[in-house]
């Protein structure tokens, strides 16, 4: 990279410019009954067949030293800063949240995984998607609205093994847009929450995921689960 990102200006977008987003009126009765309204931003690129927007990728390296998750630094500027965030990407029309998972993981890792396809059943008179687990992987059926209050996306993390033995992850290789700008590194699961505390003193913003995450294993380790 040869220079520092940086938002040189901000204004009001004219909705026929948006292509990401929109933003909606929303008229809804509370509990009470009473009429109320609501500001929510939309996304636009939800696929018309899909439940989805996007992905959040959770990708764990086993080593001898023990296992590391695949992290990246990339700027945003609605933020304006460097965020520290899991693989991730929007889900294409026609893809699962799976295949879309492995695509987004190879296009900004390089690195290529495996993550289990689901298959349909029918569970308490609903159709649930559910995935085809092989050994050592995990169940995986939430899907999170990261900030329900002020919009409407949605994600689900999704889970991928990744085969370290294998010649095409021996030197993984981004396949990045001509605007994309990320670093890929590693940290080790048993100091992730302390490397998310030392980032963020060091400028860097720290994704939900990643925080949740991190927080996730000290709550584990804290009440011995």
């Amino acid at each position: 990279m040869s220079g520092k990102a940086k938002v040189t200006a901000t204004g009001p977008l004219p909705n026929a410019e948006a292509r990401w987003i929109k933003l909606s009126k929303i008229n809804y009765t509370d509990q009470n009954g009473t009429p109320r309204t609501w500001e929510s931003a939309e996304r636009r690129t939800r696929p018309k067949s899909g439940d989805i927007d996007g992905v959040g990728i959770v990708a764990i390296l086993e080593k001898p030293s023990g296992p590391e998750i695949i992290l990246q630094k990339q700027y945003r500027p609605p933020i304006d800063q460097i965020c520290i965030e899991v693989p991730a990407g929007l889900v294409d029309e026609g893809e699962t949240a799976e295949q879309a998972a492995v695509r987004e993981l190879k296009e900004e890792t390089g690195y290529v995984g495996v993550a289990s396809e689901t298959t349909p059943i029918m569970f308490n008179g609903m159709l649930l998607s559910l995935p085809l687990l092989p050994i050592g992987c995990w169940l995986m059926l939430i899907t999170s609205a990261p900030d329900p209050g002020f919009c409407n996306t949605n994600l689900r993390m999704i889970h991928v093994t990744i085969d370290t033995s294998l010649p095409e992850n021996q030197n993984p290789v981004p396949q990045l847009e001509e605007s994309e700008f990320i670093e890929v590194f590693t940290v080790p699961l048993t100091n992730f929450w302390s490397e998310c505390v030392r980032l963020e003193k060091e400028g860097y913003a720290i994704d939900a995921r990643v925080g949740t995450i991190a927080e996730g294993i000290e709550l584990a380790k804290k009440f011995k689960l």
